[in-house]
Order: structure tokens, then sequence, then C-alpha cells
């Protein structure tokens, strides 16, 4: 006799119950295995749709992360932005800290404006001591492995410096107003390039091309002054000016600057300089007297009553005309509208300067802040 332990002995109940859920799960098995090969063709179809969508959306992704990609550039004045602009065009992104029509001289940076200037990768400035308080504010966040950069210390050698009216050399700052002599605007354009290539090597082509196009308007704009200047008496190639901005441009083209009201403060000049500039102006017979967009001055305009001279208030040295996005809105823009509002008041002719082309060769890209 068999003896069963640790269970009881089947019987045959047991058994056919055991056979029978056997037997349902075998048939289930079965229709599951139906239903994956019928549903199997259509994954097939659905599979190949699922790789073309992922690539659709891989490839809308790129402008964007092209864009983040892109070199943040700050600059200081409009005119300089507004080069930097020319030759950078849409492969960089760039802004201006300093609002246009603002005294360069002055700014104060406010604190917000630490964020824009620690985002940035290259922060571009005139230097020659016009920025100084934004220069100590871009030091103080300068990111890892950003640059700062100073264009009219890399444009002028030490010897050719003009200390002068409003920038004595007993203060040590020589007038930085560079850039309103298209010679080295042009310089400032070239600059720009190289290093703008060195950070950026991919879009060299785009930056060489952008620069060799800026320069041949920037040399048309030369030329066309020459010609205009030409047109001018010459007893009247002198410039008294409220804001000591022209030297430069005076050098190049044989003019002479023989006064800036404005002191070295920035302030208003005192009666006794205001009787001294008086006397020099009936010596010197000076048609016009320029005054600023950006310094407004009553004192100015009453010395050219007195005198019995033109004043002219709409000369510009950092604010550019127009708005962002208009064709004259740009640096060479700028300088056509300053020739002619100067040639005309001295008697000359501006035709020459009517067929200079102001439009920024690779268009309207920058972020220039505004006045308010």
């Amino acid at each position: 006799m068999i003896r069963w332990s640790g269970c009881e002995k089947p019987d045959s109940k047991t058994s056919n119950v055991s056979g029978m859920v056997k037997a349902e799960r075998s048939l289930a098995d079965l229709r599951k295995s139906k239903i994956i090969m019928n549903r199997l063709p259509i994954f097939l179809i659905i599979l190949p749709w699922l790789f073309i969508n992922a690539g659709c959306q891989r490839k809308e992704e790129k402008p964007q992360t092209a864009a983040q990609q892109k070199l943040k550039v700050v600059t200081t004045v409009a005119p300089i932005t507004s080069i930097v602009e020319n030759v950078g065009g849409d492969k960089i992104d760039l802004a201006g800290i300093i609002p246009e029509g603002t005294n360069s001289h002055t700014f104060e940076p406010i604190p917000s404006d630490s964020q824009l200037l620690s985002s940035a990768d290259l922060i571009i400035l005139n230097g020659l001591d016009l920025e100084t308080p934004t220069q100590k504010l871009a030091q103080g966040n300068l990111k890892q492995e950003a640059s700062i950069y100073s264009l009219g210390d890399k444009t002028l050698n030490e010897a050719d410096y003009i200390f002068d009216f409003s920038f004595p050399r007993e203060r040590g700052h020589p007038n930085p107003h560079l850039w309103l002599n298209p010679e080295y605007a042009m310089r400032y354009a070239t600059l720009v390039r190289d290093e703008l290539i060195r950070l950026d090597p991919k879009n060299k082509t785009t930056y060489e091309q952008n620069t060799a196009q800026f320069l041949k308007k920037a040399e048309a704009l030369d030329q066309a002054i020459k010609e205009a200047i030409k047109t001018i008496p010459e007893n009247n190639r002198r410039l008294l000016t409220y804001h000591d901005s022209w030297p430069y441009f005076a050098r190049r083209y044989g003019f002479q600057v023989i006064g800036a009201v404005q002191p070295s403060d920035f302030s208003d000049p005192s009666p006794r300089e205001v009787a001294r500039v008086i006397d020099q102006i009936r010596k010197e017979k000076v048609p016009a007297v320029f005054g600023s967009e950006v310094f407004p001055s009553p004192v100015l305009e009453q010395i050219a009553r007195e005198t019995k001279s033109r004043y002219i208030d709409k000369l510009r040295d950092d604010e550019l005309p127009g708005r962002p996005g208009d064709p004259q809105h740009s640096y060479i823009g700028m300088m056509v509208e300053n020739m002619t509002i100067m040639f005309e008041a001295l008697g000359g002719s501006t035709e020459a300067l009517k067929k200079v082309d102001s439009v920024p060769v690779a268009g309207a890209h920058a972020d220039y802040r505004r006045r308010s």
C-alpha cells in the first residue's frame, strides 16, 4: 500500500479541475498571441512615423539652440553700438548699455545693469576714460572667460592724444571723441571684426564681408566730407561748440576749433568765461556757434544773440538720428546729419553728402536703449 505524507491523496475530481485550468490558460495565451499578431502590422506602420516626427521636432529646436549660442556683446554709446551692429549683424546678440541722448561722461549705471554686463561674452568700450563708471561695474561683474575691449586705447597712440578745453592735460584724460573722425571709426570696425572672429571663428566670413561693406560706406562718407568742405569759405572753417567733441574731426579735415564753452567738469561756464567767449567770437567773426542735442545750453544761445552769430543746437556726438530700424539710425547717418547742419551754417554746400548711403549693412539687430 502506498502511503501519502505531507498532503492528501489526490482524487479524480481534483485532477480533472487542474486539467481544465491548464486548458483555459492555454486558450487565453493563444488569444493574446493572435491579438499581438493582429496589432503588429499597425505598430510597424506607426513606428517610422514616430521616428520622423521626433526628427522634425529636433529640427524645429535647432534655431532656438543656435540663438542661444550667439555671442552676447554689450557696448556703451550709440555710435559704437552702430559700428558693432554693422560688423556683427544677426550673428551676435547686441545691446547698448548707455541710453541714447544721455551724457556718456557722467552716466552712472544702475544696479540692474550689472545683470546685462554679467551675461556678456564681450564688452566693448570706447575707452580713454569716457565710460569709467560703466567700466568699473563691468569689471566687477565680468563672467569667467568674458573680456572687456577698449577701442580708443587700441586706435590712438598717446602722442596723438588731444588735450584741450574740456579735457586739459593737467586732468590726465584725453579727449575721447575719436569716432567723430571717420578714419578712426573705420579703425574701430576692423578692431571689432578681429575680436569677433577671435571669439566666434565659425562666422568669420560674415564678419569679414560685413566689415568690408561698412568700410566702403565709411570711405564714401570720408570723401563726401572732403568734397563738401571745399565749398566752405576758408575763413569759416572754424568751430566754436558747447560740448568739446570735435577736435579729432577738425584735425582730419583742416578745421580750427577756437573754443568749447562747457568747462571740464561739465557745468555751465562762469560769467567771466562767457565774457571771454563773446570777445573771441567778435574778434574771430565766427558765423555760427554749435550746441548739442544732449547738452541744451541757454548760455550758448545768449552768447549767439549778443554776438549776432547763428545758433545751432542740433549737433549729435553720441545719439543717432531717427529711431532703431530707421535707415538713418546709424553711425554714418549721424555723421551725414551733423555735416549737413554744420556745413550749411558755415556757408557751404551739402550736395556731396546727399549721395552717402547711411543704411546699416546688415540690417537693424541691436537693442538700443532710449532716454526716457
